[in-house]
């Protein structure tokens, strides 16, 4: 589990070029994962060896100018709430706008850590036009250029001295398996729940977003025993009645991280919409066992071909990671409920894979031998030896002579060659390739 913190201020201040210099330092670091570009709002990244998560409020805000307002309001106030730290980015070449001051009057309200940089310094005489912020009674602040670079180094110093620490993570083997019921509001999670254990334990109305806090149930019937965590529309603030594309993801956050299963629960009549998708991306960047339940199914149309349609569409949006089970459902029925359950709990099992080296490699070698990768100016990659590492999600590691050389194609091919041969199915793998 990590802290999360949001990184919020009016349009055009520079907040998604800090985010994505945030998220690319991280992805330097660790082997870059491919189709995890699509959403730009949220990522992990990492400073003096402390992990968090990073939201740019930025890229959920949609609408005219006038529209602007109100949205960045409700944005800050959502991320007052979530976050465990607020980094307030405005820009020192327009000085403080009365739209600055709004949020400064939002933020000065708040007990959590709150730091003000200010963007687009990069000489001496931007340094003392900096000096201005101080107006903005939030006290000290810190310069620095989203675009260049320079001062972000003191800027992430800052962050990771102020995060709270957080509670040390059990890692007891004995504890339950987590599995975390995600989605967009009102698709249908809590309803979900409550028909897997037979009793109203959540309230459920069609208003969307009623559940108020994330709840824990030990689930223990059918012969399956694990944790459900229900993130429903998890403490919405009466303040907040829109949907909020913004909010869902903020909520999914920490039930993710936390979980090892994802239970992702959209709505039938609505489709795979870009906040399933978000939620979906947030999982799979997290490496977790994901189950996609089409829900409402009993309210749409069919013929013969609507299944098979409309899985073909979920699969065509969540390339390159197809291999994830897709089940049609119905919380109101009950229709194939138990399924859902006991595919979670496969997903979770095939997680644990352990695959011995020794096999590993009998299997392997021959394929990569029929299969070599291609050359690259003239020089031949030749794979000797391969094992699955030692962690808690399957990660592989192939060494090369020449691992520079292997690119993202041969990596998918070997990734497809041991999804065939192993069950990995509703699992993110890692393949790394190492000099031998």
């Amino acid at each position: 589990m990590s802290n999360i913190i949001a990184i919020v201020g009016r349009p055009n201040v520079g907040k998604s070029t800090f985010f994505n210099r945030l998220v690319q330092r991280r992805e330097a670091i660790v082997d870059s994962v491919s189709g995890v570009t699509r959403d730009r709002n949220y990522g992990k990244s990492e400073w003096n060896g402390k992990e968090f998560s990073v939201i740019d409020t930025g890229g959920y805000i949609k609408g005219s100018e006038d529209v602007f307002e109100a949205e960045i309001r409700r944005q800050v106030e959502l991320a007052i709430d979530e976050a465990d730290a607020i980094v307030f980015v405005v820009d020192v070449e327009e000085g403080i706008t009365p739209m600055d001051a709004e949020v400064a009057k939002l933020l000065r309200k708040v007990t959590k850590p709150i730091i003000v940089a200010v963007n687009k310094v990069d000489n001496a005489k931007r340094e003392n036009d900096a000096l201005e912020f101080y107006n903005l009674g939030l006290g000290e602040y810190i310069t620095f250029s989203a675009m260049s670079g320079s001062g972000t180094g003191e800027l992430l110093d800052k962050v990771v001295e102020v995060l709270p620490e957080l509670p040390p993570v059990d890692e007891n083997p004995e504890e339950l398996p987590r599995f975390a019921v995600v989605g967009r509001p009102n698709a249908g999670k809590s309803s979900f729940i409550n028909a897997l254990i037979g009793e109203d334990r959540f309230v459920v109305t069609d208003i969307a977003g009623t559940t108020r806090d994330a709840i824990d149930t030990k689930y223990n019937r059918f012969g399956f025993e694990f944790n459900l965590v229900d993130t429903a529309g998890i403490r919405r603030k009466a303040k907040v009645k829109e949907d909020l594309e913004f909010y869902s993801v903020m909520r999914s956050v920490r039930a993710i991280e936390h979980a090892d299963v994802c239970i992702l629960v959209i709505d039938a009549t609505r489709g795979f919409e870009g906040q399933d998708q978000s939620i979906f991306w947030l999982a799979e960047k997290n490496r977790k066992g994901i189950v996609i339940l089409v829900n409402k199914w009993d309210l749409v149309e069919k013929d013969t071909m609507t299944t098979v349609e409309y899985e073909r569409k979920i699969r065509e949006e969540i390339a390159p990671f197809t291999d994830v089970p897709i089940l049609f459902v119905s919380a109101l029925t009950k229709q194939r409920l138990l399924k859902a359950l006991e595919t979670a709990v496969h997903v979770y099992e095939s997680r644990k894979n352990r695959i011995p080296t020794s096999k590993f490699n009998e299997v392997m070698l021959p394929i990569i031998e029929r299969n070599p990768p291609p050359a690259l100016k003239g020089k031949y990659v030749k794979i000797k030896y391969c094992m699955q590492l030692p962690t808690a999600i399957p990660q592989f590691v192939f060494f090369a002579n020449l691992p520079q050389y292997v690119k993202d194609p041969y990596k998918r091919f070997l990734e497809n060659k041991l999804r065939e041969i192993y069950d990995f199915q509703g699992v993110p793998i890692d393949i790394y390739f190492r000099q031998k």
